[in-house]
């Protein structure tokens, strides 16, 4: 059932990251609304199971998903109507602590590939907690047999998020996964009144660690006042503003991504 489901899923992408506090959800869940600001079917699945902050950040708290006929029927984001699926949209309080064992949290993203109708999409983008542990084994394991795209990893420049970086670059080695690109989040800060970007920790370590290893980089993200805002208010960056620096480097990494995956297409 989950290849039946996820066959219909032209491309499956991980959002990773070994570390957390690097924005791995803020990315996941801007880089798909980016997406689908360029016309794409986008869906996002909320893989932390134990911190679930999809749906806010996507309009979607407070609203719980609907179990039809055809399976559960993911909510639609008011942000260009990305699907998506979490844990916290099915808890009955969402300030409930889920205080589960490895299998529990195994079955569950489980059903969110199989028992979820997802109908035909562009892209389905995967926000992973931190780490490499059952959460990232189960959904490279469930995708294998679909051909997933492969992953993004997420750092800032800071030499302790790099060194933990490296980490999951060996994990996507041993799991057969391939490293679409590295992004360096909060690279630098906007001045709201300016709009110069400062560097407040160190700068082109991302940059660096991806020629290192032979990967592309595929930008940074500068930490912006009004990406911080539309976070925390679950609003659109893309309408509220769309001239802002973050609005613009995360719409340049969508049209990164994507002809990316042209070209991976047209060579084979």
């Amino acid at each position: 059932m989950i290849d039946l489901r996820m066959n219909a899923v032209k491309h499956k992408i991980l959002i990773l990251s070994g570390k957390g506090g690097v924005g791995k959800s803020s990315l996941a869940a801007t880089l798909s609304m980016a997406l689908a600001n360029m016309g794409k079917k986008v869906g996002l699945v909320d893989l932390d199971i134990c911190g679930p902050s999809v749906p806010k950040l996507m309009a979607v708290a407070g609203k719980q998903v609907i179990n039809s006929p055809y399976g559960w029927t993911p909510l639609k984001s008011p942000h260009f109507d990305v699907k998506v699926m979490s844990v916290g949209s099915l808890l009955q309080k969402t300030d409930s602590a889920i205080i589960w064992r490895g299998p529990r949290k195994t079955g569950l993203i489980k059903q969110f590939l199989k028992d979820t109708f997802w109908g035909r999409l562009d892209f389905l983008i995967f926000d992973t907690p931190p780490g490499t542990s059952d959460e990232h084994l189960t959904v490279v394991k469930a995708l294998k047999n679909v051909n997933p795209n492969g992953a993004i990893l997420v750092t800032t420049p800071q030499d302790v998020a790099l060194a933990t970086i490296r980490k999951e670059l060996n994990f996507c080695r041993k799991m057969d996964v391939k490293v679409l690109g590295i992004v360096e989040n909060m690279s630098g800060f906007v001045c709201p009144y300016c709009q110069e970007c400062s560097d407040l920790f160190s700068s082109g370590g991302a940059d660096k660690l991806a020629n290192e290893y032979g990967l592309r980089f595929l930008g940074k993200i500068p930490l912006d006042q009004n990406l911080c805002v539309c976070c925390e208010q679950g609003s659109n960056i893309f309408q509220t503003y769309p001239e802002s620096p973050a609005g613009k480097a995360l719409q340049s990494l969508a049209s990164k991504l994507t002809e990316e995956l042209k070209q991976e297409m047209t060579s084979t």
